[in-house]
């Protein structure tokens, strides 16, 4: 059931931080290496026993923390560890639960970039990954082996707009001993899989969370042990591994989340007129606010409905040739960009088959459903949705989609 008593944007509105002077954000960190006044304690802080003391910034920084603070606040765990990029945190994490020999589940349509690295880098450290269409449980668990470690998923899948059951993958993960790692890209105050019952949460904080398109970062939200053991300096994957966000980033995206309750609302609700609209069109249109969407009940369970339901639609035009045209077209109008990411103010659209999903093969495409002529877009935060939606339909007219 939807978390009803959870309120993640009450939880980021009630951090407050003084800068160094009173100022009324955080004084950013602009230091690489830290100073100690006992050579003891720079001892203790190598071996993790020293609360509140800074050792290296790829460790972490104040600005990390404040901003891994509010971002373990938003998804309601105990702590988060940032990262250079979405990958920067997906990657470790994975590493730091797998070794030779071990399993993993996964939901077949995910992010290209994640789908490669289980596809294509894991099984060269010994590790194999099992894709299954993650909203048949029956389907999941038959996959599970006695080495499996995880189940992976995406709370609303990439590019396809699937809806994970986090509930029902819980149990399954809780009944074989497993972690449920999800990956809440997609749908920040929405979805709130912690209180679903995952035991881990990521982000790409380059998309919604950051909002701007002008930096990338990750984020991993967990227990305190588990980020303690990914930042421990003799085998944490994410201290070895590097991928550590820059202090300068932190403090951008730590202003920038607390527009983001605003902003995914106006998301949600720009795209719900326009997939309503080019649905009546009789447009191949997927969006979980539609009733038509298979999960769209089950989606309606689990979020937080005041967030709307994202800010991500698919329209199938028929062909990859009819989705370029239509694209190069809405660009020149002014109406968005034909540029990979989302989570922009401006709408961005994409044909996932040939760019962010290029990675699976094209049989595999085919198999799960990612047809030539889907083309993906992220709605932005139009004032005038309305004006968006009779330019767009203009130019779906042209180009004969219409």
């Amino acid at each position: 059931m939807a978390t009803k008593n959870f309120k993640p944007a009450n939880s980021i509105q009630d951090l407050q931080y003084f800068g160094e002077f009173g100022g009324v954000n955080p004084s950013i960190s602009d230091s690489s290496t830290y100073t100690f006044l006992s050579a003891k304690t720079m001892f203790d802080t190598f071996e993790g026993n020293a609360e509140g003391c800074y050792l290296y910034s790829r460790h972490s920084t104040p600005s990390n923390l404040y901003l891994g603070e509010a971002l373990a606040a938003m998804e309601g765990t105990e702590t988060a560890n940032v990262a250079a990029s979405g990958m920067g945190a997906i990657t470790p994490t994975i590493l730091q639960f797998c070794q030779a020999g071990d399993h993993i589940v996964s939901s077949r349509t995910i992010y290209g970039g994640t789908y490669a690295f289980l596809k294509n880098f894991t099984p060269r450290l010994g590790i194999e990954t099992s894709f299954v269409d993650i909203t048949k449980l029956d389907v999941v668990e038959a996959a599970i082996t006695p080495e499996t470690k995880i189940i992976f998923c995406e709370c609303v899948s990439n590019p396809l707009l699937e809806i994970a059951d986090i509930e029902g993958l819980a149990r399954l993960a809780k009944k074989h001993n497993l972690q449920l790692l999800v990956d809440n890209t997609f749908s920040p105050l929405s979805m709130s899989p912690a209180k679903l019952g995952a035991d881990v949460v990521m982000h790409s904080l380059t998309k919604f969370i950051n909002g701007s398109s002008d930096t990338m970062g990750g984020v991993v939200c967990g227990t305190q042990e588990l980020i303690d053991t990914l930042r421990n300096v003799n085998d944490g994957a994410c201290m070895l591994l590097g991928a550590a966000m820059d202090s300068l980033r932190a403090a951008s995206i730590l202003k920038n989340l607390r527009t983001l309750h605003i902003r995914m609302q106006q998301h949600s609700k720009n795209a719900q007129f326009l997939s309503e609209k080019f649905e009546a069109d009789g447009l191949r249109t997927v969006y979980p606010g539609l009733k038509s969407h298979p999960g769209h009940e089950l989606m309606k369970r689990q979020m937080n409905e005041q967030y709307g339901f994202g800010g991500m639609l698919t329209v199938d035009v028929g062909s990859l040739d009819k989705a370029n045209e239509l694209m190069e077209l809405m660009q020149e109008r002014n109406l968005g960009y034909l540029a990979v990411s989302l989570g922009f103010y401006k709408t961005l659209f994409s044909a996932p088959g040939t760019s962010t999903s290029s990675e699976i093969p094209e049989d595999e495409q085919k198999e799960m459903g990612l047809t030539d002529g889907l083309i993906r877009f992220s709605i932005g935060l139009d004032a005038d949705i309305e004006r968006t939606y009779k330019m767009m339909r203009q130019c779906m007219v042209e180009v004969g989609v219409l």
